[in-house]
């Protein structure tokens, strides 16, 4: 199977199962599933978060997403539990499809690797 076909096979998957468990089965998108990735990261699963928070829970899904990828390294937790990161790499110039096609692969690399799909 190409390269392309396995991450939408994988992706497709990947948003059915989260729009199941957290969305009642409407589709999440992408910046829904980078948000989950920032709570999943930060572990206080249970809460409410402000909207600075959720722009903050982007930023540390972002960071932890790319991280494989040479961009952001983990540094450390602050004192109220929140992950922090530092650039090793600007990212580089990419077109709008270009990066969201980088983002797909970097979720489902991360799903991957914490087995909730297969």
């Amino acid at each position: 199977m190409a390269r392309d076909e396995q991450l939408k096979k994988h992706w497709d998957m990947l948003v059915a199962q989260l729009s199941n468990q957290f969305s009642d089965g409407d589709t999440l998108d992408l910046d829904s599933i980078i948000y989950l990735v920032g709570v999943q990261e930060l572990g206080q699963l249970n809460r409410k978060f402000k909207k600075d928070e959720k722009v903050n829970l982007m930023h540390i899904a972002i960071c932890r997403l790319l991280e494989p990828y040479g961009y952001y390294q983990f540094d450390f937790f602050d004192d109220d539990g929140w992950p922090h990161y530092t650039m090793v790499e600007e990212l580089p110039s990419l077109k709008a499809g270009e990066q969201t096609v980088l983002m797909k692969e970097a979720v489902v690399t991360y799903f991957l690797e914490k087995e909730y799909i297969v």
